[in-house]
């Protein structure tokens, strides 16, 4: 059966806005003692595994045979040709702590193939979408990468490794070279919307190592569609997966691919 993906995504992002107005809702009587540790630096919340119940109700409704590939485990179905994968709140360390960057991320996989992302980062009502052949969206306007050439010009984004610290030598190595050789780094607390951030060019490029699946699948979907160049580490495409990835403009990503290789070995 053909799947009509511009209306399945609109399908999403109205999802993706009903679930974010109950997390923004449940944040002003949200307290310290309401949180759960799954391991170290990694916390969960009763919002968490709510949001994920909530998404993959209303998923499930829009494309029932799908299956789900979601954080928090909430459904193990796993669908023949067509899959969601899912984060009901992508940045909770920054949720617990009352910082205003968290997002609901979610993407559609078709076999192996990424074709629909949404990332709704919720305080600031702000909705990045694109799906199979679309160009890339944020609310109701298009967006696309940046078009800055050369890595010294850029704004990078990055995520701090919180538990797994086996290459923390080659990250700091990284970090110091690109702290002093573009426009500087950031990092929000949130792969996806760092990813989304790529997509309209406010960042230029984005790196991290340790994610998974669900906080990177929807959001690289998104840079790809607005233009934008996605990989892993070594240049190949094991990025959702692989647990590593780089993210940027066309015009200045391999040269930033190289930088990432160079330290990366």
């Amino acid at each position: 059966m053909e799947i009509n993906l511009k209306q399945l995504c609109a399908g999403v992002c109205e999802t993706a806005k009903m679930v974010g107005a109950f997390i923004k809702n449940e944040r002003l009587s949200f307290t310290s003692n309401k949180i759960e540790v799954k391991g170290k630096n990694d916390f969960v919340s009763y919002v968490d595994k709510a949001s994920e119940k909530k998404l993959i109700e209303e998923l499930s409704v829009l494309l029932p045979d799908a299956g789900f590939i979601a954080e928090e485990g909430t459904s193990k179905k796993k669908g023949a040709i067509y899959n969601w994968i899912v984060d009901p709140l992508d940045g909770t360390t920054n949720f617990i702590h009352g910082i205003p960057c968290y997002a609901i991320s979610i993407a559609l996989m078709r076999n192996d193939k990424i074709v629909l992302g949404v990332v709704y980062e919720i305080n600031f009502d702000e909705c990045f979408y694109a799906w199979e052949h679309s160009k890339a969206y944020l609310n109701l306007g298009e967006i696309k990468v940046s078009q800055t050439p050369k890595l010294a010009d850029t704004l990078l984004a990055t995520g701090f490794p919180y538990y797994n610290y086996d290459r923390m030598a080659e990250y700091i190595e990284l970090f110091k070279y690109c702290m002093q050789n573009t426009h500087g780094l950031r990092r929000l607390g949130s792969a996806a919307t760092d990813l989304a951030y790529v997509a309209c060019g406010r960042f230029d490029g984005f790196y991290e190592y340790g994610l998974q699946p669900w906080d990177v699948a929807a959001g690289a979907f998104i840079v790809q569609q607005a233009g934008g160049r996605v990989a892993d580490f070594s240049g190949n495409e094991n990025y959702i997966f692989g647990k590593e990835i780089v993210s940027g403009n066309s015009l200045c990503f391999d040269e930033f691919l190289n930088v990432v290789k160079t330290h990366f070995n």
